[in-house]
């Protein structure tokens, strides 16, 4: 048992333990929770009652949820000293049970702290932030076809530039740097050595890792599993076309493991062209297949052609017995996206993506987008997810002008617990809220942000009236 310093440990309820990075979960597990900063004094309390009536509803009194008060944020600094936002009795806390939810944390811009999120994330080991993205009948939007958007982004979370290594650009530490790569790493690099960095420039370093592109793509491909349809579907988001050895290298290892981990899962959208065009003629020549799947084949060099037709040849030898005749149709399709293109094909084509695995900084701008079209952050969930340990948390920021005042929406943080239940296996729990929500929606019971929205005009419910009218559709 931890050693706190002003918590004390629960009396009741057990912990949740880990096995080959899958969660255990008892049927009375204990779960640390944060407020949260701003409207977290609102939200968490609304939250925790739909919670706590769903699993009664489902359950009635075999399974129990036994709540632990951690504190972050704010709320820290009242009780473990000025800017003391994350003290260490919270990462003992969750380290220990395994299991953490939490309201909104404040982030200073410029100076000062850096993110108390991305802090818990790393200190975790949080690789995969999941961020669902579905439309609930009757939610204003912008969008003409919100109801074609049902997406789950999985945000690498522990690399690329959100790692924080940077210098100001004063700083000494960064102009050694900016010199030592000028005078000696870019003149040494047969492509670089033209170019040269700025002495009043920041610096930042962007890494990239193997393992950490793989570990994460593997959730996204794991969780494709338990899809069905065409929803079995994996996108890997990417802008290797610029930055060929980060998320170029992204992209790569992902196939790279799709291949090889998941080979009797998986076809590459590459290569079910292939298998396709032989189905549609089985007499069709290597060339002929490439002139399809290639544009512009019969411009190309002899050496590409060369081995492009040695590509299909592979593809048709190793995969045609297990993959062809149209078996591939009922597998996982991995295929990949530029960033760019991708941020407008979810407002143009979004039925046709399911799963889009990301790097850190695209995935944060890419859910933010999406939400925009299912009704704004306040519908929006996330998790973040490691081998050892879990939190759930609302994605949208403090609103502090908000806070107190029992208005602001809860959607984001319920249907946070919404992924921590079915984190846990609860699922009629899980589906008990969803229903309930989408029925209040439905009905036009929501709060002032989607009240505003919806024409004709409506009286919006409290954040707290908002939660009962869930547990009331139970």
């Amino acid at each position: 048992m931890p050693n706190f310093e002003k918590l004390n440990n629960p009396t009741t309820g057990q912990i949740i333990t880990y096995q080959d990075g899958k969660p255990i979960i008892p049927d009375n597990p204990i779960v640390p929770f944060i407020r949260g900063d701003g409207t977290g004094v609102d939200i968490w309390p609304a939250t925790q009652k739909v919670i706590d009536a769903s699993i009664k509803h489902s359950y009635r009194n075999e399974r129990k949820i036994n709540w632990f008060k951690v504190y972050a944020g704010d709320e820290a600094c009242d009780m473990y000293g000025t800017y003391n936002y994350l003290p260490d009795d919270t990462i003992e806390a969750i380290k220990h049970y395994g299991v953490a939810i939490k309201g909104p944390l404040t982030t200073p811009v410029g100076g000062g702290i850096r993110s108390l999120n991305v802090a818990l994330r790393q200190i975790f080991d949080l690789y995969s932030c999941v961020r669902p993205c579905k439309y609930y009948s009757g939610t204003p939007s912008p969008h003409k076809s919100p109801q074609d958007l049902d997406i789950v982004v999985y945000r690498e979370n522990t690399e690329d530039i959100y790692m924080g290594i940077e210098w100001e650009a004063d700083d000494k530490n960064c102009i050694n740097l900016i010199n030592y790569l000028n005078n000696n790493v870019l003149p040494n690099s047969p492509k670089l050595k033209n170019r040269s960095l700025p002495i009043s420039a920041g610096i930042g370093i962007k890494p990239v890792s193997k393992f950490g592109s793989q570990r994460h793509i593997k959730k996204a491909i794991e969780h494709a599993k338990k899809l069905s349809g065409n929803k079995r579907h994996v996108t890997l988001v990417h802008k290797g076309n610029i930055m060929k050895f980060t998320e170029g290298a992204f992209r790569d290892w992902g196939y790279e493991l799709a291949i090889n981990e998941f080979r009797d899962d998986c076809i590459t959208e590459r290569e079910s062209w292939i298998l396709e065009n032989l189905e549609n003629n089985h007499e069709i020549s290597i060339e002929n297949n490439a002139r399809l799947i290639e544009p512009g084949f019969d411009k190309l060099t002899n050496s590409k052609k060369e081995d492009i037709c040695e590509e299909i040849k592979q593809v048709i030898s190793s995969i045609y017995e297990s993959h062809g005749k149209n078996k591939w149709k009922d597998l996982i399709l991995v295929d990949d996206r530029i960033a760019d293109s991708i941020f407008q094909q979810i407002q143009t084509r979004p039925q046709e993506y399911s799963i889009l695995a990301t790097l850190n900084l695209n995935g944060d701008y890419l859910s933010d987008a999406a939400a925009a079209i299912v009704g704004g952050l306040g519908m929006a969930p996330g998790a973040n997810i490691g081998d050892k340990a879990a939190i759930f948390e609302a994605t949208h920021g403090t609103a502090p002008k908000h806070a107190g005042l029992n208005k602001i929406n809860p959607g984001s943080l319920i249907l946070s617990g919404v992924m921590m239940l079915e984190y846990f296996g609860w699922n009629e729990a899980a589906n008990l809220i969803t229903k309930g929500l989408s029925k209040s929606i439905e009905n036009k019971k929501v709060t002032y942000d989607l009240a505003r929205l919806m024409k004709p005009a409506v009286e919006p419910l409290s954040c707290s009236q908002f939660a009962d009218s869930i547990i009331n559709n139970f």
